[in-house]
């Protein structure tokens, strides 16, 4: 009887976690993302079998626009693992883009001034610079700093000892660029819809010179919402 009631209740463990394989399934395939008609109608422009001269990109990806508003055009990158040493669990660099992204920066440098009003609660700016004396003072807004990617840090250039140089070339169009955690893959705004394609050309063409082409693997740009377009490095 022991053996019989044990048969029975690994049977119906097993029935019980095919159930709930077979939920978790159809919950998966309900939430299945459906592309409206028109993101099919731009997607169908792509040919997602060809690698496409940067210039030819820049011309597509600004058609494939579809946001009513001032898209962000998007460069991705897989970097290549081979080429990337002991640096692709934290790959990290800057470039300073010709035209910027599009977007005003505001730029702060840490001072008393500035740690009372974090402190206060008022955190009005898109990047804090700092003199190396100052971490200390600002260790204990870590956790409120940290999570919004505006803790100063010696890695991405925000902790210098010139921090008002750092905030002036911070300010005109240079950006900071990490890989992704565990993952070699860099996410960066190249500009805007609107910009000149040659602007684009010129910022696209300024990452991949601070970044070297023998890193890079693949490449592909995109606008808010839009279709990926790979690009070819030569």
């Amino acid at each position: 009887p022991e053996f019989k009631k044990l048969v029975a209740e690994v049977e119906q463990g097993s029935a019980s976690a095919e159930a709930s394989a077979g939920e978790a399934k159809k919950k998966k395939e309900k939430k299945a993302k459906v592309r409206s008609k028109r993101y099919k109608e731009v997607a169908g422009m792509v040919d997602k079998t060809k690698l496409y001269p940067l210039a030819d990109a820049v011309a597509l990806v600004k058609k494939t626009s579809l946001t009513k508003f001032d898209g962000t055009v998007e460069l991705h990158i897989n970097l290549n693992p081979m080429s990337m040493g002991n640096t692709k669990g934290d790959y990290r660099g800057s470039v300073s883009l010709p035209h910027g992204t599009g977007k005003e920066v505001k730029v702060a440098i840490a001072d008393d001034a500035l740690v009372a009003k974090i402190e206060a609660g008022t955190i009005d700016f898109d990047v804090l610079v700092a003199h190396p004396s100052m971490k200390s003072k600002l260790a204990k807004f870590a956790k409120t700093l940290g999570p919004k990617g505006l803790m100063p840090n010696p890695k991405n250039g925000t902790v210098s000892p010139t921090p008002e140089k750092r905030a002036k070339e911070l300010a005109h169009g240079q950006v900071n660029f990490k890989a992704e955690p565990g993952n070699p893959i860099v996410h960066m705004p190249v500009g805007k819809v609107s910009f000149e394609d040659n602007k684009l050309v010129e910022n696209v063409t300024a990452i991949f010179a601070a970044i070297g082409n023998s890193k890079i693997a693949k490449t592909t740009l995109t606008s808010t919402m839009g279709p990926g377009i790979n690009i070819t490095l030569s």
